[in-house]
């Protein structure tokens, strides 16, 4: 069975505890500038109003934009193991990282220091990507992170720059069915700080929970036999049943989740700013940057995707 490999990379990929280049210790790349719950059967419905509303575009500099013009690279929060979302593809240039979260964050780069390579890609598990964040170890986080009201509470968004929702992967085979009463005594595979862990905390049908640290740990999970299921966003379940024909989806999505660019709360101008190059990267239809990505890295596996979502906007 497949599973997600891992090379030698010309890309700077530092694990998140890793010093900073040219330092020692585990100190913060640079100074901090200051979990989930789905609209799901039977979990917590987002209390704030219009969550995937951000701060309008802006190309003026701030603080945060200053500190990473200075120290002349992007720090990006990423996924190195989520099959075409962010992950080591041994078929492109170098072996370095690929993927549709990679290529934002080159238009980022490219847009904030005009170089879309001048990035340092820290690889950071699901349960660090909000702590990453508020001290400071990265700049902003572009690994499916899905924007609901609890993590606003926590850290700044970009506007949706994908749509997505929670699904079921099994076997082929399997008695599971979906998000249902089939879940029942299976066991049932989410990564820590999920929304699938909020998901099943709400309304478990009678499944035994496993956590893990990665949501990949779930795809070795299943294949080794340890667990019976996995619920997690169906964006990155394609990609799995993409790595591995023994297991499929099942049932349908059974939330609405919108992807987001994360940013320390107190980073309003580089909010502004990744807005800014949303607004460029899904301009031109066919021809977008977005529409190019979505059609080499995620088409192949989420079929039937004609548009980006809409960008919302709130003042103040």
């Amino acid at each position: 069975m497949a599973v997600a490999c891992a090379v030698t990379a010309a890309t700077v990929l530092l694990p998140l505890a890793q010093a900073t280049p040219g330092g020692g210790g585990t100190a913060a790349v640079r100074g901090p500038a200051s979990a989930a719950a789905p609209a799901a059967p039977g979990a917590p419905a987002d209390t704030c109003q219009d969550p995937e509303a951000s701060l309008r575009p802006s190309g003026l500099d701030g603080a945060a934009i200053a500190r990473i013009k200075a120290a002349g690279k992007l720090v990006a929060g990423v996924d190195q193991n989520s099959f075409r979302w962010g992950y080591r593809n041994q078929a492109a240039e170098g072996g370095g990282l690929d993927g549709f979260d990679i290529d934002l964050v080159k238009a980022v780069a490219k847009d904030i220091l005009g170089d879309p390579n001048a990035v340092i890609y820290r690889a950071i598990p699901t349960s660090q990507r909000i702590p990453a964040l508020q001290e400071g170890r990265v700049d902003i986080v572009v690994r499916t992170m899905t924007i609901n009201c609890k993590r606003l509470e926590e850290v700044a968004f970009s506007t949706a720059y994908f749509e997505a929702g929670q699904q079921v992967l099994a076997p082929k085979g399997s008695p599971i069915t979906g998000y249902d009463t089939s879940l029942k005594d299976q066991r049932i595979c989410f990564a820590a700080g999920s929304t699938a862990e909020a998901t099943l905390k709400a309304q478990s049908y009678g499944s035994v929970p496993v956590t893990v640290p990665n949501q990949l740990d779930c795809l070795v999970r299943l294949q080794l036999g340890e667990v019976d299921g996995i619920v997690t966003d169906n964006a990155l379940a394609a990609g799995q049943a993409a790595q591995d024909p023994s297991v499929r989806l099942v049932g349908s999505p059974f939330t609405r989740e919108f992807y987001g660019v994360a940013m320390n709360k107190d980073a309003a101008d580089l909010v502004r700013r990744v807005n800014k190059v949303l607004e460029e990267y899904r301009s031109g239809g066919n021809e977008s940057p977005w529409m190019k990505s979505y059609l080499k890295h995620l088409q192949p596996v989420l079929p039937g995707v004609t548009a980006p979502p809409a960008p919302k906007y709130r003042d103040g």
